[in-house]
């Protein structure tokens, strides 16, 4: 392991040697949010040498700021921050093909080929030795929890089937997930587990290491860049486990239930670890005025919607009429994006909750944000719509059925049932339709009829 590269001398000729190459291959990552958009240009915000790549292999750590023309209609904006963890060498052998960026052509690394490292074993095993051992690089900091071991030799390989991350198994040991898109502050996918951890809650696996970087001059603190918990090995995602039960023809009932109880010890021991508050009118109406403005823009952006947004703007209507009647709600962190995806069973039958990030688009600060239990409790409400619509033919009768067992199960842990809260429950699973109709208009139009199906559902009735 070496030095950080210094701002002035190398730094300027590595990233300009990078610079022809990455504009290509950024685009076509699966994380890289700015899709649509030509890179025009990268600013660094920390470039650091973790393998000297004067032998068989090297290995950088960047921090990069990407610049693209804004979007139509959207403000200017400074550019996104991504981690990326470029290897060198010589020549690429044929099993690390695919995680090839390109032959430099000049400056320090002229002649050799990089690489994204984390295809690579060895890399990947540098970033956990360093994790190990509390490395200081640069501006890099490995962290760990002192009361949980990590052995030394474990191999790494990298998992396929991520989309806004990337993430890492050791051994079937842990697993390191590594933040693309990076924003200065407290990232709520550490806060959260670490404080899940402090409360004993065992939904929800415990902190073994994480990884941050300094932010000189950033207000928010520094970047938290990777974080390692515990793997929970032969464990299958609520999504796959629910299709697969869909196309045997059995009921999801059970698991559902069980869901709800894990969502809501997770949502207990959150309320008991972090404040809560308590929101009134004064809160309610902004927040109701917000869905109501992403409902008009979302009737703009598809016209399908027409039909239904008197119905829908009712359900925000509703929830700022009780507020303003004086009702009042609780507000607690959340999980912030859930849904059968970001839930894992083990051999055991235990669910756990991962992915804590919350939804990447959104700023860090509305993700750190207090909000009512009842967000989560749509998205998964939602997904459970979503499992059913992907069945041949579809089972809407399976995911009412499901709801209603979700609901069920929440209730025997917090000793409320999310459906006697039915105006509240409305609003934000209806909030969640509309973002899903824009998002598949945009991006798969095939799946446009699975949230129009909840919109119109939600549009005249109760949530369930």
């Amino acid at each position: 392991m070496a030095e950080t590269v210094t701002p002035s001398g190398t730094t300027g000729t590595l990233l300009a040697s990078l610079d022809p190459l990455l504009r290509t291959w950024l685009p076509r990552q699966r994380w890289f949010a700015g899709k649509g958009r030509p890179v025009t240009g990268f600013t660094p915000v920390a470039v650091t040498e973790l393998l000297r790549p004067d032998g068989r292999l090297g290995l950088y750590h960047l921090l990069l700021r990407v610049h693209q023309p804004p979007a139509l209609g959207a403000p200017a904006h400074p550019g996104d921050c991504y981690q990326l963890l470029i290897g060198v060498r010589e020549a690429l052998p044929p099993r690390l093909a695919p995680a090839l960026i390109g032959h430099v052509e000049e400056g320090p690394l002229a002649g050799r080929t990089v690489y994204e490292a984390l295809y690579d074993p060895r890399p990947a095993e540098v970033l956990m030795e360093a994790l190990r051992t509390r490395a200081r690089i640069g501006g890099l900091r490995f962290e760990r929890d002192p009361h949980q071991e990590i052995r030394e030799g474990l191999v790494a390989r990298l998992m396929t089937a991520e989309q806004s991350n990337s993430s890492v198994v050791y051994g079937d040991t842990f697993i390191l997930k590594l933040l693309r898109r990076v924003v200065p502050g407290v990232n709520p996918d550490l806060e959260l587990p670490l404080a899940l951890a402090r409360e004993g809650c065992p939904r929800v696996p415990a902190p073994t290491a994480w990884l941050h970087a300094e932010a000189d001059g950033e207000p928010a603190g520094p970047y938290v860049l990777a974080v390692l918990q515990p793997y929970v090995s032969g464990a299958t995602d609520g999504w796959e486990l629910a299709l697969r039960e869909l196309a045997k023809g059995e009921d999801f009932l059970a698991e559902a239930r069980s869901l709800g109880r894990a969502t809501a010890e997770v949502h207990t021991a959150l309320a008991r670890a972090l404040p809560t508050v308590t929101l009134g009118h004064a809160q309610l109406q902004p927040l109701a005025d917000g869905m109501t403005e992403r409902l008009e823009a979302a009737v703009q952006a598809v016209p399908a919607l027409r039909p239904f947004e008197r119905g829908l703007r009712s359900a925000y209507t509703a929830l700022a009429d009780l507020a303003a009647e004086g009702r009042t709600w609780t507000a607690q962190r959340v999980h912030g994006d859930l849904h059968l995806g970001q839930c894992l069973r083990s051999p055991s039958g235990e669910w756990s909750l991962i992915d804590f990030e919350g939804e990447p688009a959104r700023p860090l600060a509305e993700r750190r944000m207090a909000q009512p239990p009842v967000r989560d409790i749509a998205g998964m409400l939602r997904s459970f719509d979503y499992a059913a619509h992907s069945a041949t033919p579809a089972a809407p009768d399976w995911a009412h059925a499901c709801r209603a067992a979700y609901c069920s199960g929440y209730a025997e842990v917090a000793g409320r049932d999310p459906r006697t809260d039915p105006v509240l429950l409305r609003a934000y699973e209806t909030d969640k339709a509309v973002y899903e109709v824009v998002y598949e208009a945009r991006h798969r139009p095939d799946w446009l009829p699975v949230p129009l199906s909840a919109v119109r559902r939600l549009a005249t009735s109760e949530p369930i």
